[in-house]
């Protein structure tokens, strides 16, 4: 009788693994985009959406940790540019007037 192959070792590599890497570098992906967008609009959103989707990729060990890490990093400088925003002339929005 020949062992039989399990698609959870084929390759000696886990099928969760293997779901659950890509998941993690999906959201470190997402989590970069969402903080390059929050620069410029609904930065009170998008900005803690990045950093929460960039901290748990690192937390799942994403292949992608520098995507990961940036995603954080834009996500805290989209808060703090709301911040500023804010203090400055206290809107929640850019404003050209």
């Amino acid at each position: 009788m020949s062992p039989r192959v399990d698609a959870r070792t084929a390759a000696g590599n886990p099928a969760g693994t293997r779901t659950r890497t890509r998941d993690a570098d999906a959201m470190a992906v997402t989590g970069f985009v969402l903080g390059l967008v929050g620069l410029l609009v609904m930065n009170l959103i998008l900005g803690p959406t990045a950093v929460v989707l960039g901290a748990l990729a690192l937390r799942r060990h994403t292949t992608r940790p520098g995507r990961a890490r940036l995603a954080i990093g834009l996500g805290l400088a989209d808060v703090v540019l709301l911040a500023c925003l804010v203090t400055a002339d206290g809107t929640w929005s850019w404003s050209l007037t």
